[in-house]
């Protein structure tokens, strides 16, 4: 074969390689697009994505309160404490709910409500125009942490300076609407909790329907949890002597509980 025909066809193989190359890419690129978020509804509708459905339906099949890998933990484990998960949850203030939108993670502070005697069930409320309200009324599952902070620790060491802290980490999906009564009843019971003693009818008026249907009460099924928590002092390497130079200790900040 001549030498310009063989450069010819070199040329023309070479330009069909980066054509189908570039349509490999695009239509690659087209189909991750796809899965992770899909034409956004016009109506009123919640908007999950297809990823969001296919992770919640993924979390709804796991077995309640266990400590499988998703909720093992990856660092101290010996720092675990999962017996004391339900005393961690009903002494929390602040539960940061975490939890992906058409590809975007978010993490929001909420009020929370939870009773050990249900140890499965940890209650939310929030607006129904609420993202994450509208996310996990959808069925869009979530990730819920609670910290108690019980301790500052300082150190001789920069390295080892620390907290003692005590915290739950529980992969949660709403259960089932409720009624009017059970809305009221975990409304209240989530004011007593904060306000010990409060007591509607006594203390505040009762929520009536018109407050009850501004608002969502989602009662979260707990699929698995893990806690942990750290006590004690700096563990620095001259922390224990009490004649080197700097100072060490814990700056307590634990509350009764």
């Amino acid at each position: 074969m001549a030498p310009p025909v063989q450069a010819t066809l070199r040329t023309a193989m070479s330009s069909t390689l980066r054509f189908l190359g570039r349509r490999i890419v695009r239509t690659v690129k087209t189909l991750g697009r796809w899965l992770v978020t899909t034409a956004e509804p016009v109506g009123p509708e919640v908007y999950v994505s297809f990823m969001d459905h296919a992770t919640a339906s993924w979390g709804s099949r796991a077995p309640p309160i266990t400590t499988p890998a998703r909720a093992l933990l990856q660092r101290h484990a010996e720092r675990a404490v999962p017996e004391e998960a339900p005393a961690i949850l009903a002494a929390g203030l602040v539960a940061h709910v975490g939890f992906v939108e058409r590809g975007q993670p978010y993490v929001i502070p909420m009020a929370y409500h939870y009773d050990p005697a249900t140890p499965s069930t940890l209650y939310l409320h929030g607006g129904h125009a609420s993202r994450l309200l509208r996310h996990l009324a959808s069925g869009g599952p979530a990730a819920i942490a609670v910290t108690l902070v019980d301790g500052l620790v300082f150190s001789r060491t920069a390295l080892y300076h620390s907290l003692n802290y005590r915290s739950v980490l529980c992969f949660a999906h709403a259960a089932p609407p409720l009624d009017r009564h059970a809305a009221t009843v975990a409304l209240e019971a989530m004011i007593a909790r904060y306000f010990p003693g409060r007591t509607a009818g006594r203390d505040y008026d009762a929520a009536p329907p018109v407050h009850l249907d501004a608002t969502n009460v989602i009662a979260m099924e707990i699929e698995e949890w893990s806690a942990k928590a750290r006590r004690g002092g700096p563990l620095g390497p001259r922390d224990r002597e009490l004649d080197a130079p700097g100072s060490a200790g814990v700056l307590d900040l634990s509350t009764p509980s």
